[in-house]
């Protein structure tokens, strides 16, 4: 069973509805999920949020936010993670926020991504992983495993 599969088990088994945030994935984690049919007993909703209008818009991210530590960020990311918790049926979410590639700076390279993990009544957690230089589409094959992963290792706790 593929990674999203094992998750759709999971959140079934424990009564998980799961919501989505991306940036640098465009909304393919939405869509690995989405994938597999009858999903949607388990899948609420994806955001899309590439732009800074998008997740202020669509998941109220602050604009303070945005211009203090930039979209890549954790605090960006806890923001996304939030609020597409609070603006769906979710009771978890995972949010993505990163810099794909090609490209980077040297204080935000390439590969960087920041995670975001909302669940009703727990704290909300933030990660940053830093890929590497392995190419756009590598990197996000690798954040959509990662946050499979992360959904699956919270419900799994």
């Amino acid at each position: 069973m593929n990674r999203a599969g094992q998750l759709l088990s999971l959140a079934r088994a424990k009564g998980a509805v799961i919501a989505t945030a991306e940036s640098c994935t465009g909304g393919m984690i939405a869509a690995a999920i989405t994938d597999i049919p009858g999903s949607s007993d388990v899948f609420d909703r994806g955001f899309v949020t590439y732009s800074n209008a998008a997740k202020t818009d669509m998941l109220d991210v602050r604009a303070e936010t945005l211009n203090a530590f930039g979209a890549v960020s954790e605090d960006v990311a806890r923001e996304m993670a939030d609020g597409a918790l609070n603006r769906s049926n979710a009771n978890i979410a995972v949010a993505v926020t990163g810099i794909a590639g090609p490209g980077g700076s040297e204080h935000k390279p390439e590969g960087r991504v920041c995670f975001g993990l909302a669940r009703t009544g727990a704290a909300t957690q933030v990660e940053t992983i830093e890929f590497g230089a392995i190419g756009r589409d590598a990197v996000r094959r690798a954040t959509v495993d990662y946050a499979l992963g992360m959904i699956i290792g919270a419900l799994d706790a």
